[in-house]
This record gives C-alpha cells, sequence and structure tokens, in this order.
C-alpha cells in the first residue's frame, strides 16, 4: 500500500490542549498506522508557548519526525483560521518511503554568509522548506539547490509569525529553533510539485532587448516603460479593471518553449520606472532575450490558477485522489483576496477528492516555476502525495 496520511486543526484555547486534540485527529484520520513524520503549524497565542504544542504533538502522536513553525494562519480539515488561535497538524506513514529532517543556519563567513545544515538532495525525491524570512537567505538557497540537485521539487513557506521574544519559532523534533530553517527531505515517496501564482497574462509577449540586473532598459527595442504604457493602451477595459491590485511582469522561464502558457512565466511585481530613462524595475534579475508579459491579479483569475493547477495533478494521477498535501498559501490570499473564508482550504478539498490537507499561510510560498524553485507572493504552493 501506498502513503497513508492523516490531518487534524484545532482552536482550543491553551497550545498544549490544541495540539492534543490535532495531533489526535490527525491520528484517528492514520486509522491505527503509526506516523512517521508529522509537520506542525501554529497560530495565534499558541505561538507565544511553542514548546507546549511541540508537548502536545509527541503526547498524542509521538511521531519518529517532526518540523513545523509558527503561522499568522493556518489551515486543515477543509477550513481556514487566518485570525485567532490554531494548531494544524499533518501526518504521515510513509510505507516503505523516508522522511529525514534537517535544521539549518547562516553563519558569517569571510566575504558575507555560509549555509550549514542543508541535507545533500541527490535522488531525493522532493524536499520541503520551513524558513525564517528575516534570518535565512532562502532566495540564494534555493538558487543553489537548484544547481546542486536540478529538478528536485522544492517546496515550502516562509514563517509568518513571531514568538514573545521576537523572533520566529520553527519546530525541530522536540526543540524550538529560533531562526534559520527547518525541513524534510523525502525519499521512495512520489510528490506532485503544484504552484498556483494565480496571475493572469495580459497583453503582448515582448522580448527583452536591453537590460541589467533587475533594470530592463527596452523591451522590443524601445524604451522599456513606453512599451509597457504602449501595451496598457492596447488593453480590453476588462483587463485594465483587473489590475487594481498592481501591475505584475511575468518572465518565461522555459525559453525554448515555442508557445507560452500561464505556468511558463515567473511573476513578479513592476517596483518602479524611471521616466528620464524610460527603464522600468523589476522584482527579479532579467537578461537580455528573456521573454515578458504583463500579468494581473485578481481574485477570480487566482481562483481558475488554483483550480486549474490541482485539476492537472489530479490528472496526472489518473484521477485517483492522492494520498494527501502539505499546502502553503500567501497570507495575502485568503478573505482579503476571495472575500470569503477558507477559499484555497475548500478547493484543494474539493478538487483532490477530499484528501487529507494541511499547511499554513506564508510571508512567502516556495515551489518550482519550469523546474526551478523560487519564493513567490500571493501565491499557493502544494506538495501533493501520491496514494
Amino acid at each position: 500500500m501506498g502513503v497513508h496520511i492523516g490531518c487534524g486543526l484545532s482552536t482550543a484555547a491553551g497550545p498544549r490542549d490544541a495540539a492534543l486534540a490535532a495531533a489526535a485527529a490527525a491520528g484517528r484520520a492514520l486509522r491505527g498506522s503509526h506516523p512517521e513524520v508529522a509537520a506542525v503549524f501554529c497560530s495565534g497565542g499558541h505561538v507565544l508557548e511553542p514548546e507546549a504544542t511541540l508537548e502536545g504533538v509527541h503526547a498524542a502522536l509521538a511521531p519518529e519526525v517532526l518540523v513545523g513553525c509558527a503561522a499568522g494562519g493556518v489551515l486543515g480539515e477543509g477550513r481556514e483560521v487566518e485570525d485567532g488561535s490554531a494548531v494544524a497538524v499533518w501526518a504521515a506513514d510513509l510505507r516503505g518511503g523516508a522522511a529525514t529532517p534537517f535544521c539549518a543556519e547562516s553563519v558569517e563567513a569571510e566575504g558575507g554568509y555560509a549555509v550549514t545544515g542543508l541535507p545533500d538532495l541527490d535522488g531525493a525525491a522532493a524536499v520541503v522548506l520551513l524558513a525564517d524570512p528575516t534570518s535565512f537567505p532562502t532566495d540564494g538557497v534555493l538558487a543553489e539547490l537548484a544547481h546542486r540537485a536540478p529538478g528536485v521539487p522544492i517546496l515550502g513557506g516562509l514563517a509568518s509569525a513571531r514568538g514573545a521574544d521576537g523572533r520566529v519559532p520553527l519546530l525541530y523534533e522536540d526543540t524550538v529553533v529560533a531562526g534559520g530553517a527547518v525541513g524534510l527531505r523525502f525519499d521512495d515517496v512520489e510528490v506532485l510539485p503544484c504552484v498556483a501564482q494565480g496571475a493572469q497574462p495580459v497583453g503582448p509577449e515582448l522580448t527583452v532587448t536591453a537590460a541589467e540586473g533587475n533594470v530592463i532598459r527596452e523591451l522590443a527595442g524601445r524604451p522599456a516603460l513606453q512599451a509597457v504604457r504602449r501595451a496598457l493602451d492596447d488593453l480590453s477595459p476588462a483587463e485594465r479593471a483587473m489590475l487594481g491590485r498592481g501591475l505584475l511582469l511575468g518572465i518565461a522561464v522555459t525559453p525554448d518553449h515555442p508557445d507560452y502558457e500561464r505556468g511558463d512565466f515567473l511573476v513578479r511585481g513592476l517596483l518602479g520606472a524611471d521616466p528620464d530613462e524610460g527603464s522600468i524595475l523589476v522584482g527579479a534579475p532579467v537578461e537580455p532575450g528573456s521573454v515578458v508579459r504583463l500579468h494581473a491579479r485578481d481574485a477570480a483569475s487566482a481562483d481558475r490558477d488554483l483550480r486549474e493547477a490541482l485539476g492537472l495533478r489530479r490528472a496526472a494521477l489518473g484521477g485517483v485522489a492522492p494520498a494527501g498535501a502539505l499546502v502553503f498559501t500567501c497570507n495575502g490570499r485568503g478573505r482579503s483576496l476571495f472575500g470569503t473564508p477558507d477559499h484555497d482550504a475548500r478547493e484543494v478539498d474539493r478538487v483532490l477528492g477530499g484528501a487529507p490537507a494541511a499547511g499554513f499561510f506564508a510571508a512567502g510560498e516556495i515551489g518550482p516555476v519550469g523546474g526551478r524553485p523560487f519564493v513567490h507572493g500571493f501565491t499557493a504552493t502544494l506538495a501533493v502525495f501520491s496514494a
């Protein structure tokens, strides 16, 4: 038999009681299987006592391996808790697979920094990474891991809540770690990465003809700002209406692809412009020869993108429901984007056929685009485990 997953969520007042209840629910869903691995996420007042959360999970589940983090909100059992205190527990019996925990940190070194504690990823099925956004150089680490182990899916999120001492609590085995990153290397299990950036391409594709770092100077041989204004002028009224949450730029990450689709673009913000120079500033380095396209984000496009991305993973499994999923959704989604509660949790539950899923609202979501891992914003990323 394949992977067996159980999840639980509790809003009990005390952190230990909430952890006990959530872990017990995950254990019941495993129907007698012993959890080899658990991922735990706590929010609200429970972030102030992460040791009590760990104590409750270990008392109820006794997982062999555990990682987790503090969060601004959690999700599980088809619902989301964006405000208030809650604990979400994801537990799995990997049935022959393996999950190896790691704890990494950034340390000062000559000429900059060095990262210690990262595992060798060669041959891994997937990696889940939970990082402190203030003390861990996640972007640089992801670039290095992509170089070391190309094609290995790396998914996860940046912790989104601080403890009583102002630091970000990460959970590792039976210890609370302040700063750095924790994670899991998975082996001998099938994990499908799912990334829904929630942005709709608008306007034409444009080739970058002059750029340096994050500054694009020319698009299609014209000053970049002029080219962007022309593209905006040609948008339909409906497309212009989608730009209320800001103008974005998609950078194609599959340069040899003949026909670009939505998932082929890494979506980043347009951060500014220099009218005198005619250049634009983008939230990622761009090289000459890259293909870019304007993108817009609204609730409808984010909803559609998530449903389509989940549907493709379900289809890849032959229509069979997966064993379960770990979910990392942006703290800018939820009610503030969709206007209703539980959107992402409900869609995951519906499209994946009720497969157990749990996760948290992140300050940045980690997932691959074009086979390379990136930190995203306003995105939902999932590690979908085959049954």
